[in-house]
This record gives C-alpha cells, structure tokens and sequence, in this order.
C-alpha cells in the first residue's frame, strides 16, 4: 500500500485571502450550518449521510476554479424548491469570510486603481442567481487621499465635483474584491482516474453526449478531461494521428471503415508512418512530463508514467524501482490512483491556471490502508503551507490528533438539517448516538483506537489544555527537544469530575495508570487529593500539578504559556474597548494566574465572556505557537520539564 510519510509540495509560497469562517445556507440538507471556522487543514467529522459534502460543495460554487456552475432544481432544498426559484435574486446558499494581508490589499488597490485603507477582513455572500455582494464586518473602507488633494478647492463652481471624486466607489470595490477571491478546487473519490481509456467514448462524455450501457460521473468525466488537458492532446487527436493506412484510404473513397479493397497509396502510409511517429514523441513527452511534477511532489518511491495509444485505446502505464515491469495503473494499488487522479485535477486546475486555491477535499483517501489514511493528515500539513484545504471524513484515521482543534463535527439536527459544530464534546440530543461515537472515535479518543496507534494517553482536564499541550508537543519537537517513543495524546476528561472515569477505562486496558495532569486551582488540587488516596496511592506521581512548572500557585495549563502568545486570543476578547481606555495587558500581573484575572478584566469592563471561551483563546494561541520563529531558550526548557515526566513514566 502506498504511503505518505515523504510528501513534499513547492509550488509556490504567497498565499492571498484567508479563508477564516464560512456558512452555508438553503443548499440541498442544509438550511444554516453555523459558522464553520478555517484553519489551514479544516477537517469536517460526521457519519456517512450527515450531509457533509454539502458543505464542501456549497463553498466549491462560491468561486469554483472549473465547473460548479448553480443548479437550482438540485442545489435547492426540495422543500424550498418553488420559493427559492422566485427569489434567487434575494437567498444565499454561501457566505464567506477573508482576512487580507497586506499583498491583498496591494493587489486591491491595483485592481481599483486608488488606495483604499482600513479593510482587514471581507465577508462574500453569493446568491442563487450568480451575483455576490461584499460587505465589511470591521470596519469602513475609505479613500487615501493624499494631502493636496484634500486641500480646499477656493473655486466654489468645482467643489460638488471634488467631492464626487473622492467617494468611494462601492460596486467597483466589491468586484475587485471578488475577482481577487481565491478559487476553489473540489476533488471526491468518485473522479478517480479509468487508466483505460476508449477513445471514441470517451470523446461522446467529453462533447457532453452519452454512451448506451455504461454510465460515468460527472467527477470522473472531469477527471478526464483534466487528463487530456495535462497530455495537450484531445482524444479525437489521438485517434486521428493513429489512423492506420488502410483507414486513410478508406476516407478518401469515403467509407466510414475500411475493407480488403482499400489499398492505401505510398502517401497515405508514409503519412500515417509520421502521424504515429508523432503521436509517440507527444506521448512520450506528456509521460516523462508527468514522471517529472509527481516526482517533485512525491518524494516516495520512484514512479514512471508513460501514456500509450493502441488503436482506439488509452492507456497509462506505470512502473518503480522496486517493481520495474509496466503494468496498467487501474493494477496498481487505489491509493496511487486516488493520488495521481487528485494531483492531475490540482495541477491542470490549479497550478495552470490559479494559484492560491482552497482545496476541498471529500472523503479523501477512503481507498487508502488505515496506516496510509493515518499519515495522510501529514499530507495534508505539507500541502497546506501554501494551500488551505478542507476535507471531509468519517474514518477514524485520517483525523491528526495532535490538531483536534482543526476538527468539526456535521450532523443532521431534529428538523432533518445538516449542522456543523465546533463542539466535540456535545452529548445533547441534537447529537445522535452515531455520530458522538463517529466524532469520539475519529478523535481517537476510544479506547481501542488509542491502543490500534500504540499511543501513550495523558489525561487532561479539558480541550483547551488538549491543545495547549498539543502546541508545546509540536513546538518542542520541532525543536528536537522532545523524541518520545510512543506517540502522546492529550486526552480530555470533561472535568475533574471525568478524570476518574477515564482514568478507570485506560488504566484497565493499557495495565498501567496514565499520566494525569491537573490545575493547581481548588478543583484540581481536590482531584489530585482523591486520586493519590484511592486509585493513584501507589503511583502519586503520576499525578502532574501545573503548579509544579510555573512556580506560582493554583495555576492552569494557560500559565506554562507566555504572555505574548497569549496576547492575540485575549486582545480579541476585549476588542471592543477604546484604545483610550486602559487595555488588559496594563493590569495584567505575571506573579498571578492569568484566567482569573482575564475574566476579573472582562466583568470589571462589563463584557460576558462567551461559553467556551477558553477553547477559542487556545486555538488562537497554538497557531501563534506554531508559526513562532525562536522561542525563548527559558520557555522551552520549562515545558522539556514537563515533558520529560511522560517519557520517564
């Protein structure tokens, strides 16, 4: 089975307008998913019929690089169907958030062709009938204007004239903004690549006609055409430079085929001797062209590619280093398969022709060996430094549980609707039994997935110490100050109420105790109390009190994190007070647990801090982690300390 651990992707590294959140509105099962928050990878959970490729396909027509044209008699809710068609002009099916950088704002000003400031972040709604309207969720845009244009005019006749010019355009704005868009590239494993290919078919499904008997995808006709764009040769090219001489002469007389009668003149063959010549060198080239971009993309394993046309048939053939003799890729295993059939529909529809596109990827790599779906998630990582992506699954193994935060569960709520959430951990009835064991599972949270991977559990209060710990992991090791043996996964207990239960499950089955990690608040100290008198007095200390690594007392897991990565997360708690006013890192005290005083600041302000709002300040926070460049030299040997406790115990 093919694996993924050595994957590379170097196309290009400027990567424009970043996908922050969307929803999806009156699209097929879903009436309103919710705002779905965008990471680099954005991995959508749920069991097979919730409903999530509807998510992805919604997002795909906002700005689809091929394709994706509006159907309203499909894309519609059946039950809105007559509404909606008498009112596309006013329903969205899918709004979008951006956050611009400074390269998009450049790229802005070039296409409206004057400066425009105070735009940070874009919302793009796109409505049944095609048009788009663009708002601001921040702030206003404005107008630079330089200072001797904003000088008075003394010319009284020319003042109303002067104003007129400085109004910004708003229409002009919006269409700058959405041709600056990224596009958007879907891939599903049903496009997946037919290797031999009849040519006089396959030329009917690309001219949009059908063939009596056997039926092909809308994906996989997709999947064919970007095959033939990438080899620059049509299939009627192919047959025709394939004629042999005997049909040559068949035409002149005008037959349709060819009998023993035909006898081809000296021109015809020589003819037909330099069209097949031809049409060899071109597929020769289009092979080693091939066998040369996957290389520098797959940087596992040595493939050759090489395209043949045998009469009215089109084959691909492939061969390594490890098994040299050809056979046909429809031999080879479904993941190569799955992955050329991707790389073909990326590179042609993409790196040709769009740089920058978002990646919707649904059910990826369901063909792929759980080992191989596993590693995956690593594909994924590489791939996202330059592209976002967002996949759908509902197998267990291709979720990166060092990245659970990236994760959101999709399920169909008690109207029948398809919902997406960003609580993991939701065992409301909205929730069927299904897909809490689909989430929990995929989160590798069960008990039998966390022994499949060989990985060493470590229980934790919450999801936001989970991704806390899970940052300072991938920080450490990015490091190379942190090489465990087995993988560590952060388990979260649901409370120091859960932490026995869990407790009880794991250390049944693993034979020994986990690792707990507790606050040093009351709560947690209580916990560590109860489990080092009853279930831990053999093993106290396996038993990891925060307090023990900051040296300041009934401290959290927040506390092993330095202010400024911090800073972020909490600023966007409390952006809505005055920069006149006095800011929480003015009254923040270092020699103090910061929870309680970020929440002393926010009741002191009048603010009511969201439910889970701690688990947003960690998402915010790890990404800041991660992308930091040279971490204090003190911070990391104060989280090796920790960390050193899970490799000793």
């Amino acid at each position: 089975m093919v694996g993924l651990q050595m994957l590379c992707w170097s196309f290009w590294h400027y990567r424009s307008m970043i996908l922050t959140r969307y929803k999806v509105q009156n699209f097929k099962s879903v009436k309103d998913s919710g705002w779905i928050t965008c990471s680099d990878v954005t991995t959508l959970v749920g069991v097979n019929e919730a409903g999530k490729s509807n998510l992805l396909l919604a997002l795909w027509k906002l700005n689809p690089v091929s394709g994706g044209n509006i159907d309203i008699l499909h894309d519609a809710p059946v039950s809105r169907l007559t509404t909606i068609r008498n009112e596309k002009n006013i329903t969205p099916f899918i709004t979008a958030e951006f956050q611009l950088t400074e390269d998009d704002m450049d790229a802005v000003n070039e296409e409206y062709g004057e400066e425009i400031s105070n735009i940070d972040s874009v919302i793009v709604t796109r409505f049944f009938d095609g048009h788009y309207t663009v708002s601001y969720p921040k702030n206003t845009p404005e107008l630079v204007i330089e200072s001797d244009e904003a000088a008075p005019n003394t010319d009284n006749e020319s003042d109303e004239d002067d104003i007129q010019e400085t109004v910004l355009d708003g229409k002009k704005l919006s269409q700058a903004i959405v041709n600056l868009m990224p596009k958007f590239v879907y891939y599903s494993n049903y496009g997946n690549l037919s290797t031999r290919l009849y040519l006089p078919h396959v030329t009917t499904w690309l001219n949009g006609g059908t063939v009596a008997g056997i039926e092909k995808s809308d994906e996989q006709i997709r999947t064919m055409s970007v095959l033939f764009k990438f080899v620059d040769l049509q299939p009627e090219e192919i047959q025709e430079l394939g004629l042999d001489p005997k049909d040559m002469a068949a035409k002149r007389v005008g037959n349709s085929y060819r009998t023993t009668n035909h006898n081809p003149t000296e021109d015809e063959i020589c003819k037909a001797e330099k069209a097949k010549e031809e049409r060899t060198i071109l597929l020769q080239s289009a092979g080693t062209k091939l066998t040369r971009e996957f290389a520098d993309w797959w940087k596992q394993g040595n493939y050759k590619f090489r395209f043949n046309a045998d009469g009215d048939y089109f084959t691909i053939w492939v061969s390594d280093n490890k098994r040299p003799d050809e056979v046909s890729l429809d031999q080879r295993s479904t993941g190569l398969q799955w992955f050329i059939s991707f790389f073909l529909i990326f590179l042609v529809e993409s790196k040709y022709q769009h740089k920058n596109a978002i990646l919707l990827l649904d059910e990826a790599g369901l063909t792929l060996h759980p080992k191989a779906q596993k590693d995956l998630s690593k594909f994924f990582n590489s791939l996202s430094e330059d592209n976002q992506i967002i996949h759908t699954t509902h197998s267990p193994f291709i979720v990166d549980t060092n990245n659970i935060d990236r994760c959101k569960v999709v399920y169909v709520d008690g109207d029948g609707y398809t919902v997406a959430s960003a609580n993991l951990r939701d065992s409301d009835d909205k929730l069927n039994e299904q897909s809490i064991y689909a989430v929990h599972a995929a989160l590798g949270l069960s008990v039998s997935d966390i022994l499949f991977q060989g990985c060493k559990p470590i229980i934790v209060e919450g999801p936001s110490d989970q991704i806390y710990l899970s940052a300072i992991k991938q920080a450490l090791i990015a490091e190379k100050k942190f090489a465990p043996k087995e993988e560590c996964i952060f388990v979260p207990s649901g409370g120091v109420r859960g932490i026995q239960g869990v407790v009880s499950l794991l250390g049944g089955k693993q034979g020994k105790l986990p690792i707990v990690i507790v606050d040093s608040d009351k709560s947690g100290k209580d916990a560590k109390s109860k489990l080092t008198s009853g279930l831990y007095k053999d093993c106290k200390g396996s038993i990891l009190e925060v307090a023990s690594f900051t040296n300041v007392e009934n401290t959290e897991v927040e506390d092993l994190i330095p202010i400024e990565y911090l800073q972020k997360g909490i600023n966007k708690l409390f952006e809505n007070i005055d920069d006149e006013e006095e800011q929480f890192e003015e009254v923040y005290d270092k020699t103090k647990p910061i929870i309680p005083q970020i929440e002393a600041f926010a009741k002191s302000n009048g603010i009511e801090l969201e439910h889970g709002y701690k688990v947003q300040l960690a998402k915010t926070t790890k990404t800041r982690i991660l992308k930091a460049k040279g971490i204090d030299a003190d911070v990391i040997k104060s989280w090796e300390k920790l960390f050193d406790k899970f490799i000793t115990k």
